[in-house]
């Protein structure tokens, strides 16, 4: 039997009902996948839940339709919710702390421009890559079995912020702060900071403090910016979130 496919649609969804796809997971589904009618398909909308169905019409390149035949809500998402704020990277970088900050389970993801970033946005670009690190973030979730699609916020500048979250973190190789030291947040939430390359510059770090931010350290060695968030969320989904 052929595997269902996961796709994201922005429609409401119920058992029962029968939905045409938009022009883009439609062409994915018939041109690219080259499904057919009666093939089975698992559709989510970020209502946290799944819906399972067959594709009762489709025609090449964009026409798709699907019968939704039940819903479950599969437990997949995480009881910590945690955000996290990215210095915005070059090239690939951002797109793969994205994509892996998703998979494992982060609620949010804020871009932000720091001293030391050297990608540069006007408005039309930043809507631009807006909506391509929204793309990235449904894919995730298509691939990891996800149920809901985290909020990836427009592009800022870091002392933009205006942090409601506690507790808060900035990751600092040199701090204190281990997460063997932390304890259980409550309510389970937590936001996540992570620099540039090159690092918070001391003005930065300075800012950062007068918000109650706590620098926290990952270990002896200093990882890279696209490494460093998603390493940090594992940690503390192993600590305090599902990956116990």
């Amino acid at each position: 039997m052929t595997r269902p496919v996961r796709l994201h649609t922005r429609q409401a969804l119920d058992a029962g009902s029968e939905v045409r796809l938009e022009p883009q997971p439609a062409r994915h589904l018939v041109k690219v996948l080259r499904r057919r009618k009666g093939d089975p398909v698992i559709l989510f909308n970020g209502d946290g839940r799944e819906y399972s169905g067959t594709i009762s019409d489709c025609r090449p390149p964009e026409h798709c339709t699907v019968a939704v035949t039940s819903a479950e809500s599969p437990t997949v998402e995480s009881p910590l919710t945690i955000t996290l704020v990215q210095a915005i990277g070059r090239g690939e970088r951002m797109d793969w702390s994205i994509q892996k900050a998703c998979e494992l389970g982060v609620a949010a993801i804020v871009p932000v421009f720091t001293e030391r970033t050297e990608v540069k946005l006007d408005d039309k670009r930043a809507e631009k890559r807006l909506a391509h690190w929204q793309g990235v973030a449904i894919a995730a979730c298509e691939q990891s079995g996800r149920v809901q699609v985290p909020e990836i916020c427009a592009p800022m500048p870091l002392t933009a912020l205006a942090p409601d979250v506690s507790p808060r973190f900035y990751l600092d190789p040199t701090a204190n702060c281990s997460p063997q030291g932390l304890q259980p947040p409550d309510p389970p939430q937590a936001l996540l900071v992570i620099g540039p390359e090159g690092g918070f510059t001391e003005h930065e770090i300075e800012w950062l403090k007068r918000q109650e931010f706590e620098g926290l350290r990952l270990g002896p060695r200093v990882l890279r910016t696209e490494t460093a968030g998603p390493a940090a969320i594992a940690v503390l989904q192993a600590l305090f979130g599902d990956l116990r």
